[in-house]
């Protein structure tokens, strides 16, 4: 993930993690690329300094974004936003799996964000179907549901 970092964004300043569960993948490839890392919550703490963004960022860093899942996009660009509004200059996001959902690409397009992913539903299924992991009828059925998950029944 780091080399993908260095590959595709070139030089950065900064690594972020989105809390909680990119934050270990964001600060072992900050460690590997020798980079400072800061995490970002969903919001800020209610207590104390009231931080949404740990960690030392000053305005004008260039910022790569580490996520671990990427469905609507929401809490994802809401980190973004977030370090925009410290002055972060966000290069991309890189995360590990996408499901591709049409409201994520939009949201993301809308933000002209650079996403990149490891993975994706649809790499996914089609390498479960062809190891024989699932059988056919189970690979219409999860194709299926990703048209509309949110409204899908069986």
């Amino acid at each position: 993930m780091a080399e993908q970092v260095e590959a595709l964004y070139g030089k950065t300043d900064v690594i972020a993690g989105v809390a909680t569960g990119a934050i270990g993948l964001g600060a072992l490839v900050a460690d590997y690329l020798g980079l400072p890392f800061i995490y970002v919550r969903p919001e800020p703490k209610s207590h104390g300094r009231r931080n949404q963004i740990e960690g030392l960022l000053e305005p004008g860093q260039n910022v790569v974004v580490i996520e671990d899942l990427i469905s609507t996009g929401k809490s994802s660009l809401n980190a973004v936003e977030a370090l925009e509004a410290e002055g972060a200059n966000i290069k991309g996001m890189l995360a590990i799996f996408t499901y591709g959902f049409d409201v994520a690409l939009d949201n993301f397009s809308k933000k002209k964000l650079d996403l990149h992913t490891l993975a994706d539903y649809e790499n996914l299924i089609q390498q479960a179907s062809e190891t024989g992991y699932i059988k056919d009828e189970q690979l219409n059925t999860l194709k299926e549901w990703r048209k509309n998950p949110s409204q899908w029944q069986q």
